[in-house]
């Protein structure tokens, strides 16, 4: 599965984009984000919001109890701001 990073997220873990492969029993997004962020202090601090960080699989905007499935593609964001 490819993960994209984006703003904050992006430079907290110091990568744009990876390859990652969860384990198993990493079926949400929810489930995902805790295991990224045992990856390293860098995961950790990317994710130390969760409940504000936003998700999409496959391209399309998710929740994160969504379940992660066969998606080839999750991408993370902050949240968005509107003026």
């Amino acid at each position: 599965m490819r993960a994209l990073y984006f703003a904050f997220l992006r430079e907290r873990i110091g990568k744009a984009e990876e390859e990652i492969a969860p384990p198993e029993n990493i079926k949400t997004v929810a489930d995902l984000m805790g295991w990224l962020s045992g990856q390293g202090e860098n995961y950790a601090a990317a994710f130390a919001s969760r409940k504000t960080t936003r998700a999409a699989l496959d391209r399309t905007h998710v929740k994160h109890d969504a379940v992660i499935g066969n998606a080839r593609e999750i991408a993370f964001f902050p949240p968005m701001t509107g003026g």
